[in-house]
């Protein structure tokens, strides 16, 4: 893989890997922002914009599918080319894309500039952990530079609902896009400064376009069949005829990729038990997380009465703890005791946090039901997230990672998906049933949060399985 980092006679210069690692990781910040402070401005952009409510949801689908249909061939294209420059192409079109959603006049155009946000934030985001674990190949060093990668990403989400909230009823909607745009280019001239090329494996090592085009296709129409899934008027033969033909895709990939002479996925990567196990714990995780954070958000809005701005703020112990083990305790503790002690116990932690929630009464108390539990889940995941993906990470070889990357981020992303569609839909039909037995709103609405924080707790014991099981410490 070509590792892009800052060197000096040969050498890597800390001041520079650490300016480095500040620009990989404020445009993963922008990319995890992006999605949670344009959750919360919807409403107003559905009346400023005329969209229906079935059109709504595609202001956030039309990112997502681009996005996670794309990860993994960024990566391998990282792999190729060059790290840097599928980066700088992704800051770049993700900044010009924010551009044109925040000067969007129409749902269409909207829509386009979404769908081009998701492109570029694929691109640039992909390459980002390969290109991190070139800057930090110690243990220690590296530990350190996970642990704060992992607080701008599970922490971004949070702090997207308190920004939101703030832009959104201050200067309006457009800022929630046209914030990228600043901080996108001046991340753009540091990191054509700070990010040294160098020449990829070239394009003749895996430049298999048809492979390129079933798993672009496959992973795109796979996330289409899971966010379609909550739309009010879902049919369930539709779905079925999506997800079977996003399966056909993906095996004609497999495939392809078993009989090429240069496939664009190395299928060699699946047999490194290490990789496997730790991508489907990332998936697991993402899909508890991400799907709690969408029913307690709501749980706390339908259930407990509080605004939009309310809601934000509600969520800041998260972000506090999870910045305190990711950035200061989880980096120490892993150089002491290995990632896999920390996966667990981040795992554990996490799994308390939505048992106690689960509990969780109508009338509800914010200090006792919903603040302790923030706080306990934002330490779970700032041990946990930055472990799994060093574990994620640790078995790939120097010109698979990139593609390792891409891999890892795919996981991530396909993870946020089905927690959020799994558990959103388990809280509709399980609210929709208690109301059939006549059951009042507000109990029905937390009745119904309560099995998908269940659910979200079956993930997470599942990761918990397989992290005790078949997971290894790496060797230094």
């Amino acid at each position: 893989m070509a590792v892009e980092t800052v060197v000096q006679a040969g050498r890597p210069v800390a001041a520079g890997r650490t300016k480095a690692l500040l620009v990989l990781c404020v445009m993963q910040l922008m990319i995890i922002l992006d999605g949670t402070v344009v959750t919360v401005a919807l409403p107003t952009i559905q009346s400023d914009l005329g969209f229906s409510q079935a059109g709504l949801a595609w202001v956030m689908n039309s990112y997502l599918i681009a996005f996670a249909g794309l990860l993994l061939l960024a990566g391998r294209i990282g792999d190729l080319i060059g790290s840097k420059r599928v980066f700088l192409a992704g800051l770049g079109l993700f900044t010009a894309a924010s551009l044109l959603c925040g000067t969007a006049g129409s749902a269409e155009v909207l829509i386009a500039g979404r769908f081009l946000q998701g492109v570029g934030g694929a691109l640039a985001s992909a390459v980002i952990l390969g290109m991190i674990v070139g800057l930090y190949p110690a243990p220690g060093e590296q530990a350190r530079a996970m642990g704060v990668y992992s607080f701008t990403s599970a922490s971004g989400a949070s702090i997207g609902l308190i920004l939101g909230g703030v832009i959104t009823q201050t200067v309006g909607w457009h800022w929630s896009f046209l914030i990228n745009v600043p901080i996108g280019l001046v991340s753009l001239a540091f990191a054509v400064r700070l990010l040294q090329a160098e020449k990829g494996l070239g394009l003749t090592k895996g430049a298999d376009v048809l492979g390129a085009v079933l798993v672009t296709a496959g992973l795109s129409l796979a996330v289409y069949t899971i966010v379609q899934t909550a739309e009010p008027h879902a049919e369930l033969t539709r779905t079925l005829v999506l997800a079977a033909a996003a399966v056909l895709l993906l095996a004609a990939f497999v495939l392809r990729q078993a009989r090429s002479v240069n496939p664009l996925l190395s299928l060699h990567i699946f047999r490194k038990r290490q990789t496997t196990v730790a991508n489907v714990v990332v998936v697991l995780l993402f899909a508890a997380g991400f799907g709690f954070q969408f029913t307690t958000a709501l749980y706390v809005q339908r259930v407990l009465g509080y605004d939009s701005l309310t809601t934000g703020l509600a969520f800041l112990p998260a972000p506090i703890m999870n910045a305190l083990m990711s950035l200061s305790i989880a980096p120490r503790l892993t150089v002491r005791f290995g990632p896999r002690t920390m996966l667990i116990a981040g795992l554990a932690a996490f799994l308390a946090a939505l048992l106690w929630i689960s509990q969780a009464p109508v009338d509800g108390s914010y200090v006792v039901n919903v603040a302790p539990v923030l706080a306990v889940m934002g330490a779970g995941i700032g041990l946990a997230i930055p472990a799994a993906i060093m574990l994620a990470m640790s078995s790939a070889d120097a010109g698979d990672a990139g593609l390792a990357s891409g891999l890892n981020n795919t996981a991530q992303q396909a993870g946020a998906a089905v927690g959020t569609a799994v558990l959103a839909t388990l809280a509709a039909s399980t609210t929709t049933s208690r109301l059939a037995d006549g059951a009042s709103d507000v109990l029905a609405l937390r009745d119904g949060y309560g099995v998908a924080w269940l659910a979200a707790a079956a993930f997470v014991l599942g990761a918990l399985v397989l992290s005790t099981t078949l997971l290894r410490t790496p060797r230094n």
